[in-house]
């Protein structure tokens, strides 16, 4: 994404909680991105069926578990318990936006994470096809499903991202040859998720604060960006990134279960009042993004129903909730 805003049109005036319009935070970081393009939007056209192309074969993901990773746990990848910093120091990163500061008095906070599993890359093209191919989900934008099977999948939207996740925890669940620890954790109430912002943040810079997930300077050797496309997941070696997750900065967009909210975090806001929120927390910014917009702390936001082409996802496998046991 450039640094100016795309196509915005006019949204009701929400506040944070320091008395800014939440509007005019977003603009200032050029990521806020709106459902409204009027005629342009895939939603707005008439729907079609869509096939989803499977591939018979895809090297290094497993044809018979809907094309996930051909690793141990399929993928996912632990991220210990612990804390982690949160959040941007302008002292220390000059390109940080006002909407990455902790709070008035403070520029970042400490968050404590218990232990979860995230996905080591993006979700792809193929994966998002064997999942409409088994569920029947609608594709309301095809050129979901035109890119190469190991790019990320694109032109999906936040419930369509949710949509996917219950799908595959469901399929995992029932599944024979589903790994040992993946089912026992399933079976304890785990769940197939998108992460939570906080989740997503640690998992990009690990615990030190760094301010890409490779470090703290700029290098396009790292991650996909500034570019014009897509590349396949993984393509990109960063032997520096934490938990060796790929495309954490770049590449695409990635949507989180978080509603954008102010500083600092609190998960409880993850989970109330969300029938009244507009827009939901993406991460990692995009191929076609600079540098600024693919640091680890950088904030997007977009409503559930975006479509673009440069918005994907990745999934975590996360613990029960505390407060529903």
């Amino acid at each position: 994404m450039s640094d100016a805003p795309r196509g915005e049109a006019p949204q009701p005036e929400r506040r944070n909680r320091w008395g800014v319009p939440v509007a005019e935070v977003l603009l200032v970081a050029a990521v806020w991105i709106s459902l409204q393009l009027a005629g342009n939007d895939p939603a707005d056209r008439p729907q079609a069926p869509v096939d989803a192309p499977v591939p018979g074969e895809l090297p290094g993901f497993r044809a018979d578990a809907w094309f996930l990773p051909e690793e141990d746990l399929l993928g996912l990848v632990e991220v210990p318990a612990g804390p982690f910093t949160m959040g941007s120091d302008p002292a220390v990163d000059p390109l940080a936006f006002d909407l990455e500061r902790w709070s008035p008095s403070q520029p970042q906070g400490i968050v404590d994470l218990p232990t979860y599993f995230v996905g080591r890359y993006e979700v792809t093209v193929a994966q998002y096809a064997a999942f409409v191919r088994a569920s029947g989900h609608s594709v309301v934008d095809p050129t979901a499903l035109q890119a190469p099977p190991g790019h990320p999948v694109t032109g999906v939207s936040w419930t369509d991202a949710l949509s996917y996740t219950r799908w595959l925890e469901r399929a995992l669940g029932e599944w024979s040859g589903a790994p040992e620890e993946l089912s026992r954790r399933l079976d304890g109430g785990w769940h197939v998720a998108l992460p939570t912002e906080a989740q997503w943040e640690k998992a990009a810079r690990g615990a030190d604060g760094r301010i890409y997930p490779w470090g703290n300077e700029s290098r396009p050797d790292r991650a996909v960006f500034a570019t014009t496309g897509t590349a396949p997941v993984g393509s990109v070696a960063c032997p520096e990134c934490p938990y060796g997750l790929s495309d954490m900065s770049g590449n695409v967009w990635e949507w989180t279960r978080s509603p954008y909210q102010p500083y600092p975090y609190d998960e409880a806001d993850d989970h109330e009042g969300l029938d009244v929120e507009a827009l939901w927390v993406m991460r990692g910014g995009a191929f076609n993004d600079t540098d600024r917009n693919v640091r680890a702390a950088g904030r997007g936001g977009a409503d559930p129903g975006a479509r673009r082409p440069f918005i994907g996802f990745r999934i975590v496998l996360t613990p029960p909730d505390p407060s529903s046991m």
